[in-house]
């Protein structure tokens, strides 16, 4: 199949955390249609592991579909910074915990129809407790979960976040 092109773009509406523009879209009949984009910066997340075989997970509400659910440490990649710095900073700040040497996991595209937006999981086999986290409005609480029980957790609804779901699961399939 042929590529969509996109032949114009200008910027509908720009935030210190994304852009909305319009796009003049060629398919590939030649046909034009005008598309819209989220432009966003990366997000990194971590999934740090201790011996016992638990991760380390944040319980929190989200309020745009008002939804509760255990989540990885995550956040933006702020400008001119390094992927795995900013996974460890993010995992540091949201949870009080500084993970070990991290390993990139899998990145992935949450919602490439409609935004730029890609995310990059990594993890830790270990973390060292440093202090309260910096961020503690991000969770109502920080938990060790077991690896064991992710999949029925992910039927329950209780992981929701796409990203996180995905990364969980790789490391349960891989038999961490």
């Amino acid at each position: 199949m042929a590529a969509w092109i996109n032949r114009a773009e200008r910027t509908v509406y720009e935030s210190p955390w994304f852009r909305l523009n319009l796009a003049d879209v060629e398919l590939p009949d030649g046909r034009h249609l005008d598309h819209y984009l989220l432009r966003q910066r990366p997000v990194v997340l971590t999934a740090c592991l201790n011996a016992q075989e638990r991760v380390l997970m944040l319980w929190r509400h989200r309020f745009i579909p008002d939804t509760y659910g255990y989540e990885l440490p995550s956040g933006v990649v702020e400008p001119g910074e390094d992927l795995e710095a900013a996974a460890a900073r993010e995992t540091l700040e949201e949870t009080g915990w500084q993970p070990g040497p991290l390993k990139h996991l899998l990145t992935v595209e949450p919602s490439a129809g409609f935004s730029d937006a890609v995310h990059h999981a990594y993890y830790a086999e270990s973390a060292e407790y440093v202090g309260d986290p910096a961020d503690a409005i991000e969770s109502d609480r920080i938990e060790w979960v077991p690896l064991a029980d992710i999949p029925e957790l992910i039927s329950q609804g209780k992981i929701r976040a796409a990203n996180t779901v995905a990364t969980l699961l790789i490391l349960v399939s891989s038999g961490r």
